[in-house]
């Protein structure tokens, strides 16, 4: 499996602390079967601090590529960000100042939680518009989609990536949060799901759960195609399979 969304690299964001709980992070992936991981620290805030962010960012990657490689964990680690999309954030994906994911055209953003619809898509069209390919992250936990889920069909039949949190489908973040992800699943209305891992003692990155709780929801070519398809697709920035 590969997993598109985890805060693994160490010191750079609320994920991984250090080093030790990086690796224990990437041993517990690789042990649930994810041996592909793109490294997804949140990036956010105006260009100079994005600009710092992203350097920092690189060069935590680069020593926990070395650590990985030294301790022999099967994990493959890729580059990318979590970034916030702001109402400036579309000009700073023109000017080609934000990560995005594997080095491809494929951009990982989320909002904030309150954030309204309209302006969600506002942004998302200005985006695509800007020549990012929008991954929108966790849609199932913005308040504006699980007061109404099939608002995300707008995104979906527009070519944006709808990406499901593992801990939202096993219901880590409540029962609304829970019911929205799966009327997602059910009505196919999802591209990926990803851990979204920040810890190895909670939100782990370990997919065994998940995997097994897709099985009963969702028929297992779409399963397939949510933890295996299309994250392969992201990393080599070519289109979506749909469900």
């Amino acid at each position: 499996m590969i997993d598109i969304h985890c805060h693994i690299l160490p010191g750079t964001d609320d994920g991984a602390g250090d080093r030790e709980e990086a690796l224990q992070m990437a041993a517990l992936a690789a042990e649930s079967g994810v041996h592909r991981i793109i490294a997804t620290p949140h990036i956010y805030g105006s260009a100079a601090a994005i600009e710092d962010d992203t350097a920092r960012a690189a060069a935590a990657f680069d020593r926990f590529e070395a650590a990985l490689r030294e301790e022999g964990i099967p994990v493959s680690l890729y580059r990318g960000a979590e970034v916030l999309c702001l109402p400036e954030t579309p000009a700073l994906a023109a000017r080609g100042l934000l990560p995005t994911l594997a080095q491809t055209a494929y951009l990982l953003t989320e909002f904030y939680f309150d954030e309204p619809f309209e302006e969600m898509d506002e942004r998302l069209l200005a985006l695509q518009e800007a020549g990012v390919n929008p991954i929108v992250a966790h849609p199932e936990r913005y308040a504006c989609i699980r007061r109404d889920p099939f608002l995300t069909a707008r995104w979906f039949d527009r070519g944006i990536v709808l990406q499901l949190n593992k801990g939202s489908i096993l219901g880590a973040f409540g029962p609304s949060v829970q019911q929205t992800a799966e009327q997602l699943l059910l009505s196919g209305l999802a591209h990926t799901v990803a851990s979204d891992a920040h810890h190895a003692d909670r939100r782990t990155p370990h997919m065994g759960a998940v995997c097994r709780r897709l099985a009963e929801l969702c028929p297992p070519a779409y399963a397939d195609v949510l933890l295996e398809d299309n994250p392969h697709r992201v990393l080599k920035g070519l289109p979506m399979v749909p469900a």
